[in-house]
């Protein structure tokens, strides 16, 4: 009995303090080499050794991190995912790659940078992808996946700070409204009656409708479960003008190309 009463000691004293000053060493990385989510990715490579380090706090045991509350839960999985992303590009900085599929710069032109390469974390070995379409949805919390930087313009904007679970609330809600002020998470084209969404929605539409979709009722009765969960979780930050738009309920979803370009602030802003 006293052995257990000292395991259970020591997991608690790990749990929730230890968790958020885990995440101190990439908010002084994120402040240094982050800016309106574009990255300094050749100084970050040239002074990688915080980056290392904290990739390796990462591997905690699963003990210690299932004493965690669900906020510190996800914040670690989307800290995760970031840091993972930073070292994978860096790993391969300058990219220079030859696929006419995707930008030559493009993460995308590293070889299985997010369905092979695996890293630790939690005491687990896990992809890029296994982190997003495995352990996230669990959480029920579709903001997350816009909270992700893939490496790419495309992606939600990779903040200058970590999350930590007692600021997620607030971090996420910032999020969505980052989704409503850049262009490349939503535009409304008023001329033509379109609205235009990044599909990283469509990617995971079952978690955003299940979310955010109340039913066929009301004036967007005709409309599909995704657009309704779509205009549901615009709603609240919508402009005046935006507003008018989407009242007037004539216009088209569509969900536009992903922009796979990499977000790198090295040599100047991407256009």
């Amino acid at each position: 009995m006293k052995i257990l009463a000292f395991v259970l000691l020591a997991l608690m004293a790990q749990s929730s303090p230890d968790v958020e000053l885990m995440h101190r060493p990439l908010d002084a990385i994120l402040d240094v080499y982050v800016r309106d989510g574009l990255v300094y990715y050749r100084a970050l490579k040239s002074e990688r050794a915080r980056l290392d380090r904290y990739v390796s706090s990462l591997d905690v045991p699963p003990a210690t991190y299932a004493a965690w509350s669900r906020e510190q839960q996800m914040a670690f999985w989307v800290n995760a995912y970031n840091v993972f992303v930073l070292r994978t590009v860096i790993d391969n900085y300058p990219i220079r790659g030859r696929s006419e599929a995707y930008p030559a710069t493009s993460i995308r032109q590293i070889a299985g940078a997010f369905e092979r390469t695996k890293h630790r974390a939690a005491g687990r070995s896990v992809t890029l992808d296994e982190i997003e379409k495995t352990i996230l949805p669990a959480f029920k919390e579709p903001r997350l996946y816009l909270a992700l930087g893939r490496g790419a313009l495309g992606s939600g904007r990779l903040r200058s700070e970590a999350f930590t679970g007692d600021r997620l609330a607030a971090q996420l809600d910032a999020v969505q409204t980052d989704f409503m002020t850049r262009r490349w998470m939503m535009n409304t084209d008023r001329a033509a009656d379109v609205l235009s969404v990044t599909p990283i929605i469509s990617w995971h539409e079952a978690e955003f409708i299940a979310a955010y979709d109340k039913g066929d009722s009301g004036p967007l009765a005709k409309r599909s479960p995704i657009e309704r969960a779509i205009i549901a979780f615009m709603t609240p930050r919508l402009l005046p003008l935006e507003k008018e738009f989407v009242q007037k309920n004539a216009f088209r979803v569509v969900f536009h190309a992903f922009d796979w370009r990499l977000n790198d602030l090295t040599g100047g802003r991407p256009d």
